[in-house]
């Protein structure tokens, strides 16, 4: 059975680890110091979204971020499904599939106006599950600047 719970202070270094083991996929440099400092100014502050852990079986198989922000396009506070991480061991079980809903009910109950997310391209598995979740394709580029 699939479950999600609300992250705790006392699950920072559990989702630090998976967090570590989800940057290795691509390469992403992380820092794990400063993850488990933002994790708790995040959790602090109910303002900045909401984080879960996704348990199967009461085991902890991966995480979902959603991080928010208000719009004046959308009408209203849109979030950003930051990261969705599932241990390999978890994956093609359909775990992935209830996340979404789970996310979709919550936004929802959270009225949020959109969800955005960005996926690598070559992750072909996660464009499949949000396409079929009804998500789309958006035709504006997603550019960025590091301060």
């Amino acid at each position: 059975m699939v479950q999600f719970s609300s992250l705790q202070l006392h699950n920072i270094n559990t989702i630090t680890q998976m967090m570590s083991d989800f940057y290795a996929i691509d390469n992403y440099p992380i820092d794990i110091e400063v993850s488990k400092k933002l994790f708790q100014e995040f959790i602090h502050n109910e303002n900045l979204g909401k984080a879960w852990l996704i348990l199967e079986d009461e085991e902890i198989v991966g995480y979902v971020i959603l991080t928010f922000v208000f719009s004046f396009e959308y009408g209203g506070t849109i979030a950003f499904i930051d990261e969705l991480y599932l241990k390999e061991s978890a994956r093609g079980k359909g775990i992935g599939n209830k996340t979404i809903e789970f996310i979709k009910s919550e936004s929802t109950k959270l009225s949020l106006k959109l969800l955005y997310l960005e996926v690598e391209n070559h992750n072909e598995k996660a464009q499949k599950l949000y396409l079929a979740h009804d998500f789309a394709i958006h035709n504006r580029k997603l550019l960025k600047y590091k301060i």
